[in-house]
């Protein structure tokens, strides 16, 4: 099978249920950046050593694919005639809580914050700042998509937990790495 299809060569591609649209529209826009975050936490994982921490970062990866499957998929195509969903692996509560289980476990080592982060504190801390910001624009586009096509809250709860998993992540590998924080004090100009 051919990697190139050429279906969309007219600014258009087919969600999972075979509905063409733009590739342009809010769907494709979150689904793609669902993606974009997926490439970047892969190229994070470069970054880090700790296997605890890869095992996270692998299960999330998993968990964008989950995601994207279903931001992929129009809301009169989730679910089948027998009221089941068409998708095997939905995201719940159950992802969310873990993430804040994580959270939680790397905030016992982390000193309590005075001031704002900047993005830095070496190369893994810096990765994993530039997923928290990818994350935060995927939420945005699912937020966006939600106005006119509706979404599950729990993808909106999920990405916005991310977000912060990756901010204390970040922090967290800056610490253990042995990186210096810098922080944006108002008083420093």
């Amino acid at each position: 099978m051919k990697i190139y299809t050429k279906t969309g060569d007219k600014g258009e591609t087919s969600l999972y249920g075979g509905t063409r649209v733009s590739k342009a529209s809010a769907r494709v826009e979150s689904y793609g950046t669902i993606d974009e975050l997926n490439s970047f936490i892969g190229f994070a994982k470069t970054e880090i050593t700790d296997a605890k921490l890869l095992y996270q970062l692998k299960k999330i990866q998993f968990d964008l694919f989950t995601v994207g499957s279903e931001s992929a998929t129009p809301v009169d195509k989730l679910m089948l005639a027998n009221g089941k969903s068409r998708l095997t692996l939905m995201i719940s509560d159950t992802e969310i809580e873990e993430l804040e289980q994580w959270m939680d476990e790397f905030e016992k080592e982390l000193e309590p914050l005075q001031y704002f982060i900047l993005p830095g504190g070496g190369k893994a801390a810096t990765s994993l700042h530039i997923c928290r910001t990818v994350c935060r624009r995927a939420e945005r586009s699912l937020v966006f998509l939600n106005e006119t096509e509706e979404v599950r809250p729990e993808l909106i709860k999920y990405f916005n937990r991310l977000s912060d998993y990756f901010f204390v992540l970040a922090r967290y590998v800056s610490k253990t790495y042995g990186e210096q924080e810098e922080y944006w004090n108002p008083n420093d100009r």
